[in-house]
């Protein structure tokens, strides 16, 4: 009995530990990437895959991020906490219908990168935290303007979002644990006066 109770103490200490074990990515493309000191903004932009579901629409991704702090949108910067991202999806193939993530960037980052043909590359990385503050991820989406700099608007070439799903009140996970293990010193000590 002491051998199931070890074993019931293990599952209690684990049950927190796996509140945070899901992740999903999702993609998208299409859509105009627009932006000045104040900040840059995405729109018209399709969720191309959700998980394993991939399709040619399976809703839309938007967003908009906080001013520059340092830089700026031709030459690359740090963009301020906040502004919003949301993913939706239309329900189509398995994808919920309406919203699946909205949250709020925490920091982005808005960097150059000159190819050897001359071509710039622009990226948006960044970690945002949901509005519920139940899930956490990142983005990362490219946008390529040719020979030229970013002039105000482009198109968006590709977007890639990790978000890890995580439990919202993972103490409760752990005041069941522990229950059980209550529970079962309860039963032993029962068990106990039984076998007198």
């Amino acid at each position: 009995m002491c051998n199931k109770v070890s074993w019931l103490g293990l599952l209690a200490l684990a049950l927190p530990l796996a509140a945070f074990a899901n992740s999903i990515d999702a993609s998208n493309a299409g859509g105009v990437v627009s932006g000045n000191s104040g900040g840059l903004t995405l729109t018209g932009s399709i969720l191309i895959k959700f998980g394993s579901t991939v399709g040619s629409n399976l809703g839309s991704v938007a967003f908009t991020t906080g001013a520059f702090t340092s830089g700026d949108e031709q030459k690359g910067g740090t963009l301020a906490a906040g502004g919003s991202f949301s993913i939706s999806g239309n329900g189509s193939n398995g994808v919920p219908n309406g919203v699946i993530f909205s949250g709020t960037f925490s920091s982005a980052k808005w960097s150059l990168t000159t190819l050897n043909d001359g071509t710039h590359v622009y990226t948006l990385t960044g970690a945002m935290v949901a509005t519920n503050g139940a899930v956490g991820a990142t983005a990362q989406l490219t946008v390529n303007t040719g020979t030229s700099l970013f002039d105000g608007s482009a198109p968006l070439a590709s977007g890639d979002t990790s978000l890890t799903l995580t439990v919202p009140e993972p103490g409760t996970l752990s005041l069941f644990g522990t229950g059980l293990i209550g529970l079962a010193g309860a039963i032993r000590r029962k068990r106990g006066l039984f076998n007198l």
